[in-house]
């Protein structure tokens, strides 16, 4: 669809009111008629869309071409002409498709366009799509795979786009985010928790052409990955909570679904800003130190920010990987200001008292499950060399040898060298978290559910932007961040430009 500059005329505005009249016309029809609900709503929408094709198309026809004469004269006294031919850019939105025929500046044809007066005018984005239509589509992207973006937008709206348009679109929209960070501003204290909480946690990517993933879920294990099989992402959430008093016994209960389905549960406290970053950047060696030092010094101006002078308790919530340990101490210490407890994810230590009990049980078996509780039971309670005790007894009457001794020596050396942080007796009573269960829903769903689906294999790229941009919508800030960016490219496409004066490039005399 071509649109030109044209004058106001009697047409266009019928052809406005006419479109009107049909949406009215089919409203009454479908009552003299008996249409149904379903009928009328599809009806409409399908007439609202085509409306709104008109009347876009009728504000980008009445927005002229840019022609501000045969030369104009920049800012700094640079002085551009007319070109002669007139350059056609295409832009779609949530109507369609449409053609702009606009002047266009430089200093002779053949070389690069310099100045656009029509793009700066409509403040056009950098894509082709639309700063509207990208929002929907990227707001898809973060939950679902580009192909059923684009399978959903097409039933909405009834056009279609390119995977590559939507892998692009969000790699671009990706780049403001580091700037976005930079920028937030520091939550007000009365609207913060009374615990600071700062996690991490690796989860690996798969790569394209680094070999197949290992299918499902893997036990908690101190082996390593297949090289080449993944690369290692590294996600931090930093966020504020209320106490939360629990006994061992009420965890415990959660924990294993005790309570009836019916029974009305204690509400939990709501994390307050709960802010959200990855990083996937590994160095030439394929260290994951640059994302480390990336993730945690973020983590740190957080905490500083959001616990000035050090009057909330901070909990740093980990799993036992020694490089988040060590990390942690390093970029959040404590200090004699803030106070600072070190505790062990309740979630990664069931994870291996799981991996404990087949070796005792058969998988899946009641008798494991209750082995588990029990010796969950023993552990919310403080009592973690009982529970080394009884791993260690039952190996011996069970005779493991081999490779099941092997585990159960690691086993045990985990929750030994782990043990400092395993007092959830006393955790419990404070009112502390004592499951990462924040960061673990974002790995889930920005990794795992996102990212790992059947054949799925990531460039570095693609993965670091769908990480980045999964992070700002799970930190519950996509709305800031679309308008952070909108206001970051138009300035930086159309520098300038000044809102409400449309004299910043000064024609010259003929």
């Amino acid at each position: 669809m071509s649109i030109l500059s044209q004058e106001i005329t009697t047409t266009d505005t019928n052809d406005l009111l006419n479109g009107m009249k049909e949406v009215v016309d089919f409203v009454q029809s479908s009552v003299v008629e008996g249409r149904s609900a379903h009928e009328v709503e599809v009806g409409l929408w399908q007439r609202m869309l085509a409306m709104g094709r008109r009347a876009y198309g009728y504000f980008l026809g009445q927005s002229g071409d840019g022609d501000a004469g045969e030369a104009i004269c920049l800012e700094a006294g640079r002085r551009l002409r007319r070109l002669e031919h007139r350059h056609i850019r295409e832009i779609r939105n949530v109507f369609g498709a449409f053609e702009l025929e606009r002047v266009v500046y430089g200093t002779r044809e053949g070389q690069k366009i310099e100045h656009v007066p029509l793009d700066a005018r409509l403040q056009l984005p950098e894509s082709k799509n639309s700063y509207l239509l990208q929002d929907w589509d990227q707001g898809l992207a973060v939950t679902m795979p580009y192909a059923e973006v684009n399978a959903t937008i097409e039933r909405i709206l009834g056009f279609k786009q390119s995977v590559h348009t939507l892998e692009r679109d969000q790699r671009e929209m990706a780049k403001a985010q580091e700037a976005f960070w930079k920028e937030q501003p520091v939550p007000l204290a009365e609207d913060e928790g009374e615990l600071l909480v700062a996690t991490a946690d690796h989860k690996g990517i798969p790569m394209r052409g680094c070999g197949e993933a290992p299918a499902g879920p893997q036990p908690p294990s101190n082996r390593g990955m297949r090289p080449g099989t993944k690369k290692m992402a590294l996600i931090g959430a930093v966020y504020t909570v209320d106490r939360h008093v629990r006994t061992p016994e009420e965890v415990l209960e959660a924990l294993f679904r005790e309570r009836p389905a019916a029974d009305p549960r204690p509400t939990r406290p709501t994390p307050c800003f709960k802010h959200m970053r990855a990083s996937l950047r590994p160095d030439g060696a394929d260290s994951t130190e640059a994302q480390t030092q990336e993730i945690f010094s973020w983590m740190a101006q957080e905490a500083a920010q959001r616990n000035s002078g050090g009057k909330k308790p901070m909990v740093m919530l980990m799993d036992g990987q020694e490089s988040l340990l060590t990390a942690g101490l390093k970029y959040l210490p404590e200090t004699e200001e803030t106070e600072v407890t070190d505790v062990l994810d309740l979630l990664h230590a069931l994870g291996y008292l799981w991996e404990a009990a087949h070796l005792f049980h058969p998988s899946g078996s009641a008798a494991a499950a209750a082995w588990v509780k029990e010796q969950a039971r023993r552990m919310l309670h403080g009592q973690i060399a009982s529970v080394i005790q009884s791993l260690r007894w039952q190996g011996t009457h069970a005779r493991l040898k081999g490779k099941a001794l092997e585990s159960l020596e690691r086993i045990c050396g985990y929750f030994q060298s782990n043990s400092h942080r395993m007092a959830y007796d006393v955790y419990l009573e404070q009112g502390f978290p004592i499951a990462s269960g924040v960061i673990e829903g974002a790995c889930r769903c920005v990794v795992k559910d996102r990212m790992e689906r059947s054949g799925m294999r990531w460039v570095l790229s693609g993965a670091r932007a769908m990480l980045n941009m999964r992070c700002i919508s799970l930190s519950h800030l996509w709305g800031e961040y679309i308008q952070f960016r909108i206001q970051r490219e138009s300035a930086r496409l159309y520098p300038r430009y000044a809102a409400n004066d449309t004299d910043y490039c000064h024609p010259l005399a003929a």
